[in-house]
């Protein structure tokens, strides 16, 4: 996260670190990305000789298991910018070498990694810098196996809140075009890229924003409220939220992810 302003990096990590112990529990909509992202990425990819495996952001190593099994001669490398969530990940998969650093500055060699892999993490970035890291440690022939998030991402919360003030309440996300144009400036292969709406589900609004919160996804950067939103503020909000509820009683947060497979020549 080089590429942001530096409080936001600190708000950032600082709101993943007091996530670690709630985030596992919450973290539904992550195991949905990782499931599709695997399958993705296996189904695409041409078989690869993997020596060298790094899960760029790996919050508390949900992947690492699901790594190590698939790619069992593999090297494989833990790494999250988030200290308490590396200890989280060092527990889930003791054979992984932890590493807390940045998914913009890669602490690895040029040409040195085989299979990159990244779930619910590039989001936070900035898309060149990102790519251009990848391309960077990337040897050639390897691959990259990325699940971000586009711009329909909690469209209806950002709808709700639209109702409220016009204050920043969502994190803005962006289009899988500065994806694609990233990538082409990175000199890497796109061998797929697409868009699976899926929605997150619960009972109410609380339970709906506790989840998001639990997993330390509510940090949003400059114009964000700093006042409670008071009991009209919430009522005006529940109000506009419950025009999502579905059929079956359950009100959505829709999640845009971006499934994207890349490849150095």
């Amino acid at each position: 996260m080089n590429g942001t302003p530096e409080h936001y990096r600190h708000a950032v990590r600082r709101s993943f670190d007091r996530a670690a112990p709630t985030y596992d529990a919450a973290a539904h909509v992550q195991r949905e990305a990782m499931a599709r992202l695997c399958a993705c990425g296996m189904a695409q990819a041409a078989p690869l000789s993997v020596r060298r495996i790094v899960d760029a952001g790996c919050g508390t190593g949900q992947a690492l298991p699901w790594l190590g099994a698939h790619f069992p001669s593999a090297q494989l490398f833990a790494l999250d910018f988030a200290p308490a969530m590396l200890d989280k990940a060092r527990a889930a998969a003791p054979h992984a070498h932890p590493i807390c650093a940045d998914i913009e500055r890669l602490p690895f060699a040029d040409r040195s990694v085989d299979l990159y892999y990244s779930n619910l993490a590039a989001q936070w970035c900035e898309p060149a810098r990102v790519l251009s890291e990848i391309a960077r440690v990337l040897a050639p022939g390897g691959a990259a196996w990325v699940a971000t998030l586009g711009r329909q991402t909690l469209c209806e919360l950002h709808t709700a809140f639209a109702s409220v003030d016009r204050f920043h309440h969502v994190m803005d996300f962006v289009d899988d075009e500065d994806w694609r144009a990233g990538a082409r400036t990175a000199r890497l292969d796109i061998v797929a890229l697409r868009h699976e709406l899926f929605p997150a589900l619960a009972p109410d609004l609380r339970t709906l924003l506790a989840d998001i919160k639990a997993i330390g996804a509510h940090t949003v950067g400059a114009g964000q409220r700093r006042r409670a939103l008071g009991r009209r503020g919430w009522q005006t909000l529940l109000s506009a939220y419950e025009t999502f509820r579905r059929p079956d009683g359950l009100l959505p947060a829709t999640y845009d992810l971006i499934l994207i497979i890349l490849k150095k020549p």
